[in-house]
């Protein structure tokens, strides 16, 4: 196969063909004496499997796959592979108790997102712990209106309560889905002022959605990295 061959199939450049191969997410290209390369039927499921991987799991994760695959390590893509399943799995139970919270809501009761609440106040480092990004990111967020915490009088350090602990979890899902800080801050005043929840749930409709999209992605990408396993040599299936 030439490298048009490949780029017809799924819509992109001879080029794209070319920077897969030279970052490693597709096995080296044999070469004609003139120097043009060639492609058989292993490159072109290696095209397939990457190709299905970033909707599953990003171009990170897709990238660093194949280019484990490539290099014998099996069980280090494997294991790629296993913290895009733990993260989609957080993100359902995320987004599980966030509805329980809009449920609470629209019964006039005080929301609650069903995680296991952190006990009595915490610092900003502890909740960027417990989700997962930096305490910057948590105060990048307060400046945009997402959360509001409270401040110890004596040090002016910030207190996270059990309910700036569920906006923060709320903001980190609808961040994940792509949502833009304004539209985010938008929803926690209305969670915090117990107001219409009409564009909440719209929001978290779409974001169910995507995690449905992601999970079907998933397992599209497994059948196309087991097809691509088969072709490849031997030794690439050692973990």
């Amino acid at each position: 196969m030439r490298p048009a061959d490949l780029a017809r199939e799924h819509g992109i450049s001879t080029q794209a063909i070319r920077n897969y191969e030279r970052d490693g997410f597709l096995p080296p290209a044999e070469r004609t004496p003139t120097g043009y390369r060639i492609y058989t039927e292993q490159h072109a499921a290696a095209l397939r499997a990457h190709l299905a991987l970033v909707p599953a799991y990003g171009h990170a994760t897709a990238g660093a796959v194949m280019t484990a695959v490539h290099a014998d390590r099996l069980g280090d893509a494997l294991t790629e592979l296993d913290r895009g399943h733990a993260q989609l799995l957080r993100d359902r139970e995320t987004l599980t108790a966030v509805r329980a919270a809009v449920g609470h809501l629209t019964d006039g009761a005080a929301p609650r997102t069903g995680l296991p609440a952190l006990p009595g106040p915490r610092s900003v480092g502890e909740v960027a712990h417990r989700l997962g990004v930096t305490p910057a990111t948590l105060r990048a967020w307060e400046a945009a209106g997402i959360l509001v915490p409270g401040r110890e009088r004596a040090t002016g350090h910030r207190r996270y309560l059990p309910a700036d602990v569920r906006d923060a979890e709320l903001a980190h899902l609808l961040r994940r889905g792509g949502y833009r800080l304004e539209h985010i801050a938008t929803v926690l005043r209305q969670i915090r002022t117990a107001g219409g929840t009409g564009e909440l749930a719209a929001a978290l409709d779409g974001w169910q959605q995507r995690l449905t999209a992601r999970g079907l992605a998933m397992l599209t990408a497994s059948a196309r990295l087991d097809d691509y396993l088969r072709l490849h040599p031997e030794s690439a299936r050692r973990a």
